[in-house]
């Protein structure tokens, strides 16, 4: 029996493949879970529009994120934080406060995306990597100040 996947089944395939499945297999279990449709032709027809559509989002929003990287290059972004005298801050600097900032500064970036290189401790320069797409990472310089009272 041949069916449609329409989301990734681990050791069968991916969505919008079609594959070959034991009758049982595809009948009592692929497509009532929701998993799988029969190969018909039109099945397949509407498959191959979905699976278009799909690369033609996935190709736009490769474009925002250079786009939207490029950007980010470009920003400066300052953190005041309470320090000590010898420029030791308290606590850490942390992905959730550079997401504040760069909201402030007009991005709208998710804090589980942000990865702070090495831990910021110590006023001064530090580097952030920003993953916007599966191949696209930004780099962002920022500083962290201490705060005036």
């Amino acid at each position: 029996m041949q069916v449609i996947l329409k989301q990734d089944v681990e050791k069968l395939g991916l969505a919008g493949e079609v594959v070959d499945v034991k009758d049982g297999y595809g009948r009592n279990f692929l497509i009532p879970s929701g998993k799988a449709v029969l190969a018909t032709p039109g099945a397949r027809k509407a498959i191959e529009n979905q699976l278009r559509k799909v690369i033609e989002q996935r190709a736009e929003y490769l474009e925002e994120a250079k786009v939207l990287a490029e950007k980010i290059k470009g920003t400066n972004v300052t953190l005041p934080v309470k320090a000590g005298e010898e420029g030791k801050i308290f606590g850490t600097v942390t992905n959730v406060q550079l997401s504040e900032a760069l909201k402030e500064k007009g991005f709208d970036i998710d804090r589980r995306k942000i990865q702070i290189d090495g831990d910021v401790k110590q006023l001064g320069e530090y580097t952030a990597t920003i993953n916007l797409h599966e191949t696209v990472k930004a780099t962002l310089t920022f500083w962290v100040v201490k705060a005036e009272d």
